[in-house]
C-alpha cells in the first residue's frame, strides 16, 4: 500500500512557481489558479439548480477530463524516461500536489502488451466530497466527478487505451471513504454512460450550431469584416478588411504600406478575390527579386531580337495579368524606365513591350506594396513623384502584429491547423507559457515569423504533446523573481531554493565519495595545493584562511 504524494517526486513540486509581481502561479508551463472551495461549492450549487443533476455532472467529468489531459503532457514531458506505473502514479501526485485529494494506492497492474490494467486508490479528504458534505448535502451517489474525469483521462492518455475509474465509494453520499477502481472502459458494463459523460453536452451542442449560425448571418450583413485568407479579429484587422472590401468594388489603384511579413499579398489577393475581377488572373511580383536591367521586360514582355538573347517575343506580367490584378510588391525597387512605363500604364491604360513601337491596350488593376517609405524615396530622387502621386490614390496601412496581438491566437491556430495537416501529426495545441511567450514578443518578422516560429515548434513537439515555450523560443528564460515550495510546504524565493539545492547537490556527493569529515578535508586540502602549483600561501587564499593556519592543519594532517 503506497501512499501517492507530492513528496514521492520532488522535481515535481518544484515546477510550482509564484510570480506575485504580475499575479501568477505557474505548474511546468501552464498557468493555474488558487480557487476557494466556497466558491467552486456555490458554482457547482448553481449548474445543479439550472441545468440538472445529470447535466452537472457531465460538466464536471469534461472538467476533470480536460484537466487530465493537460497533466498527462506534464507528466509526459517531465519523466520521459519513466515506466508507466510511474508516470500514473505522478498523475496522482499532481492530485496532491494541487490540494485536490489525498490518494493511497491499493492496487496497480499496469501489462501494456496486453493491454491489461486494473488500479484501487482510497482517496481521503477529497475536495469534492468535503463541497457536498459541508456545502451541498450528502446524495445518492459518488460525488467525485471531477476526480473520476482527472484519472480516466490521465490513464487513457499515458496508456494509450480508453481507461475508465469509478468511484465505488465515497463519502459525499454516505460511506466511509472514497474508493476509486480503474480498468479499460470495455470491462464496464455502463461504459456507454459514462461515454456520454465524457462527451460534449448536447445543450451546448445546441448552443454551438445556434452560435455558427449567427456568425454565418453576421458575415453575411456585415462581410466588411472578413478578407480572404488574411487572418484576424482585432480592431485594426478589421478596419484594414473594410478598407479593402471598399477599394475591391472600385477598380482603384491601391497601394498596401506596412512592415516585412504583416500579409501585404494575402490583402491584395483578398481585394482581387472580392472583385468583379475575380475570375480573371491575380498576377504577383517582387519586385525586388528581379534584376534591374530585366523588370522592363519582365513587366511588360519583350519582342525578338530586342537584344542579345530574346530569341522569341514574350509578354510580361502585365499582359498575363489583362482584365485581372497585379500585385507589385517592393515597388520601390523599380528602375527609372520601369516606373516610367507603369505610370503610362496607370494612367493611359497601354504599353509597350521593350523592342516594339506597337501599343497595346492593357485593362488591370494595380496593387503595389512597399514596406519604406515612398515619400523619403522620392525626396532622395529614387522615385519619380508623379508616380508616387498616382499610386498613392487608395493607401491602406496594414499594421505590425504587435499592433494587432488580439489577431495572435487567431493565427496559431490558423498555422497550427496547416502544419497539422501537413506534416501528418496532430499536437495538444501551445502550452500556457508558450501562448504567453507568443503575445509578449515584439514580432519584427510579424506573421510571416509568426508562422515560422509554428511550423519549427510542432516539428520539434511529439504527437499529442503541447509545443513548450522551449520549442518556440530556445533562449526563454523562466523569470528567476518568483517562489516556489520548499520540502517544508512553505514558499521561498526561487533563487534561494536553487542555491539550497545546490549546495545540498555537492555536499551528498562529496559525503558519498568521502568515507569522513577528515578525509573531506583532504582533498580539500589536496585540491588547494594542486591549484597553487604547492604554494601554501596562495593555497591559503583558496581556502579562504590564513597561512598558518592551513600550515597547522597540514601537519595535522600528517600526523593522522
Amino acid at each position: 500500500m503506497d501512499t501517492i504524494s507530492l513528496l514521492d517526486d520532488k522535481h515535481l513540486s518544484h515546477q510550482i512557481r509564484f510570480q506575485d509581481r504580475d499575479g501568477q502561479i505557474w505548474l511546468d508551463e501552464q498557468r493555474v489558479l488558487l480557487l476557494q472551495l466556497t466558491a467552486l461549492a456555490e458554482f457547482r450549487k448553481e449548474q445543479i439548480d439550472t441545468v440538472g443533476l445529470e447535466r452537472a455532472k457531465g460538466f464536471f467529468m469534461r472538467l476533470g477530463y480536460s484537466l487530465g489531459k493537460k497533466d498527462a503532457q506534464l507528466a509526459l514531458r517531465l519523466g520521459k524516461s519513466k515506466s508507466a506505473i510511474n508516470l500514473i502514479r505522478t498523475g496522482f501526485s499532481l492530485h496532491s500536489l494541487k490540494g485536490m485529494v489525498k490518494t493511497v494506492e491499493q492496487a496497480l497492474e499496469v501489462d501494456q502488451s496486453q493491454n491489461h490494467f486494473y488500479a484501487e486508490y482510497l482517496m481521503h479528504d477529497s475536495y469534492e466530497a468535503e463541497m457536498f458534505k459541508s456545502e451541498l448535502g450528502t446524495l445518492d451517489e459518488p460525488v467525485c466527478w471531477s476526480l473520476i474525469g482527472h484519472a480516466s483521462a490521465f490513464t487513457s492518455a499515458l496508456l494509450g487505451q480508453e481507461i475508465l475509474f469509478k468511484e465505488i465509494t465515497c463519502t459525499g453520499c454516505g460511506d466511509s471513504n472514497c474508493l476509486l477502481v480503474g480498468k479499460p472502459a470495455a470491462q464496464w458494463e455502463d461504459v456507454d454512460t459514462y461515454r456520454n459523460y465524457f462527451s460534449k453536452n448536447p445543450i451546448i451542442e445546441e448552443l454551438y450550431e445556434l452560435q455558427s449560425q449567427i456568425s454565418v448571418l453576421r458575415h453575411k450583413v456585415d462581410n466588411e469584416s472578413t478578407l480572404g485568407n488574411f487572418r484576424g479579429q482585432s480592431s485594426e484587422f478589421k478596419n484594414v478588411c473594410k478598407l479593402a472590401n471598399r477599394a475591391a468594388e472600385a477598380s482603384v489603384t491601391v497601394l498596401l504600406l506596412g512592415e516585412t511579413g504583416v500579409g501585404k499579398e494575402l490583402v491584395a489577393r483578398g481585394i482581387h478575390d472580392a472583385s468583379e475581377r475575380k475570375d480573371n488572373s491575380f498576377v504577383a511580383v517582387n519586385c525586388a527579386a528581379i534584376p534591374p536591367d530585366l523588370i522592363e521586360s519582365e513587366l511588360f514582355g519583350v519582342e525578338k531580337g530586342a537584344f542579345t538573347g530574346a530569341t522569341q517575343s514574350r509578354e510580361g506580367r502585365f499582359e498575363r495579368a489583362h482584365q485581372g490584378t497585379i500585385f507589385l510588391d517592393e515597388v520601390v525597387e523599380l528602375s527609372p524606365r520601369a516606373q516610367a512605363a507603369l505610370l503610362r500604364v496607370l494612367q493611359e491604360g497601354e504599353l509597350e513591350r521593350v523592342g516594339d513601337n506597337q501599343t497595346r491596350l492593357i485593362d488591370v488593376r494595380v496593387v503595389a506594396a512597399t514596406n519604406e517609405s515612398l515619400e523619403e524615396a522620392v525626396r532622395e530622387g529614387r522615385f519619380r513623384a508623379d508616380l508616387y502621386y498616382r499610386l498613392n490614390v487608395y493607401p491602406i496601412h496594414i499594421p505590425a502584429l504587435r499592433d494587432r496581438r488580439d489577431d495572435i491566437p487567431l493565427l496559431i491556430e490558423h498555422f497550427l491547423e496547416k502544419y497539422h495537416a501537413y506534416y501528418n501529426k496532430r499536437t495538444a495545441g501551445l502550452s500556457g507559457l508558450a501562448m504567453q511567450a507568443m503575445m509578449n514578443y515584439e514580432w519584427p518578422g510579424n506573421v510571416r515569423e509568426l508562422e515560422n516560429l509554428i511550423e519549427r515548434g510542432l516539428i520539434l513537439t511529439d504527437n499529442g504533446e503541447e509545443v513548450s515555450a522551449q520549442s518556440l523560443f530556445p533562449t526563454l528564460e523562466i523569470p528567476q523573481e518568483s517562489q516556489r515550495i520548499s520540502e517544508d510546504g512553505h514558499l521561498v524565493e526561487a533563487s534561494e531554493l536553487i542555491e539550497q539545492e545546490e549546495n545540498e547537490h555537492w555536499i551528498n556527493q562529496a559525503l558519498h565519495a568521502c568515507e569522513s569529515l577528515e578525509d573531506i578535508e583532504k582533498k580539500l586540502l589536496d585540491f588547494a595545493l594542486d591549484k597553487a602549483q604547492g604554494n601554501v600561501s596562495e593555497a591559503a587564499r583558496v581556502l579562504g584562511i590564513s597561512r598558518p593556519t592551513l600550515a597547522y592543519r597540514m601537519k595535522k594532517m600528517e600526523e593522522r
